[in-house]
């Protein structure tokens, strides 16, 4: 009898930011992660909030279609002292989800603090910290240029150990917007 071939799945993972978004996708065959691509969508030669965010859509419209991804990971928005930065990321992370929904795809979202913990085994390492056990954990050489590309791939590799498929404890996916706004009424409040 012939074995089955390893099961694959393709993660997208996204750091949302208003002046730069991460991104990173990795592909799991059985146990292995492999990196697929990494990189950053800027932003900051835009001034408009709202083009912004039309960016982010489109930009996150086309990893999607153009890589195939099977889930989307995301980095929820921290809770810092600037209420008026805080707002600004957690509509950028709403319209990256937004996007990740309309192409009817699971989304499970991640504190900063698990990322850099399941990544590092320290859940207050430095960016720099995370970026140098990603090269190591995915062996590849190249500094990207903006270590918001690896922690947007920091957020999908996270997901990738989280094994949901093999009794892992991620969040919740949701399958459609319905399901997300009746999940968390009070981040969706703001979008009507």
């Amino acid at each position: 009898m012939e074995k089955a071939a390893p099961k694959e799945r393709i993660i997208l993972g996204i750091d949302p930011g208003t002046a730069v978004m991460g991104y990173g996708l990795v592909k799991e065959t059985g146990k292995k992660t492999e990196l697929i691509s990494l990189g950053v969508v800027k932003m900051n030669h835009l001034d408009d909030h709202p083009l912004k965010l039309k960016r982010i859509f489109e930009k996150t419209l086309a990893l999607i279609d153009q890589y195939k991804p099977d889930c989307l990971a995301i980095e929820a928005p921290f809770y810092g002292k600037n209420i008026q930065v805080m707002l600004k990321l957690g509509r950028a992370q709403g319209v990256a989800i937004a996007a990740a929904l309309s192409r009817s795809m699971p989304v499970f979202e991640y504190s900063p603090r698990k990322i850099k913990q399941s990544i590092t085994g320290n859940g207050s390492a430095t960016k720099e910290q995370v970026a140098a056990m990603l090269q190591s954990l995915l062996n590849f050489k190249e500094t990207p240029e903006f270590l918001d590309a690896t922690d947007g791939l920091a957020v999908a590799l996270c997901h990738s150990f989280q094994r949901t498929d093999l009794g892992g404890s991620a969040k919740k996916p949701y399958s459609g917007w319905s399901a997300f706004v009746k999940d968390n009424p009070g981040k969706a409040s703001g979008l009507k």
